[in-house]
């Protein structure tokens, strides 16, 4: 059975629908299913998102060029200090060593000197100063001495000469090394690379063997002058020595058979 309403609550029911005010025109489109207020702030929002999203890929972007950028900095720092290390000198300083050796080997060589750059310097020694055994079978007289003597004294003098001449040669020989080594000098404090101070290591090192090679050069005359006095020093004792002994060992002439020495007047 329908329900009934008295006259007062159908009197409030009115009131209440006269009242409530018309629906907006939005929700009246939403119920009709049309394009929304609500849809379109939505769009707006994704769309939002979308730029934001785009710009940290951007910066992304820029941050991955900017460190490329730094690497290919470096790459060329790298190929730079490279090119830098690689770098040859300019010139080489290696001075005169080969013309002061060999002019040093040439002035020992004075007259009948013996100088250490000979090859066969042994059999020269023994060519010019025999020896006791020699001395034995035959001794030198006349002539022959004389000769022979002559010839010990003009090797002693002029092995003498070329060993005072070599040293005088070597002290010439200071200025153009020093200046050699001042060069050197300069390029080394001027070296910007490795292989740069590398060949200046290489030069001085050079000139530091040329120094040792000459100092041999006059030890090796010095000895050899040396070699040279004993040798003759020793021929004359053998030669003195070879000569006591014939002397003593001759056969004394004899004595019978001469005139009778007696007064006579």
């Amino acid at each position: 059975m329908p329900r009934r309403f008295s006259p007062t609550c159908k009197a409030l029911i009115g009131a209440l629908v006269i009242a409530t005010p018309p629906l907006h025109p939005a929700f009246a489109g939403a119920a009709a299913g049309g394009a929304t207020e609500f849809t379109q702030i939505l769009n707006n929002g994704e769309l939002v998102s979308l730029v934001g999203q785009s710009t940290t890929q951007i910066n992304n972007q820029i941050q991955q060029i900017s460190q490329l950028v730094q690497q290919i900095q470096n790459q060329l720092k790298i190929y730079q200090n490279m090119l830098q290390n690689t770098a040859p000198l300019p010139s080489h300083v290696w001075g005169q060593v080969g013309g002061d050796l060999k002019q040093l080997q040439s002035v020992v060589n004075q007259g009948q000197g013996i100088a250490f750059s000979m090859g066969n310097i042994d059999d020269v020694l023994k060519q010019r100063f025999q020896s006791y055994a020699q001395f034995k079978t035959s001794l030198p007289n006349g002539a022959n001495f004389a000769s022979a003597y002559q010839a010990w004294s003009s090797t002693n003098r002029d092995t003498i000469a070329g060993t005072l001449q070599a040293a005088g040669l070597t002290s010439q020989q200071f200025s153009t090394e020093g200046a050699t080594m001042a060069q050197l000098k300069t390029a080394s404090e001027s070296a910007d690379g490795q292989m740069k101070a590398l060949q200046v290591g290489h030069e001085i090192a050079a000139q530091e063997v040329a120094q040792m090679q000459k100092l041999r050069g006059l030890i090796a005359q010095q000895t050899t002058m040396m070699a040279t006095w004993f040798q003759s020093s020793q021929a004359g004792k053998d030669l003195s020595q070879a000569r006591r002994e014939q002397f003593f060992n001759t056969t004394a002439p004899a004595t019978s058979g001469g005139q009778t020495m007696e007064p006579r007047w």
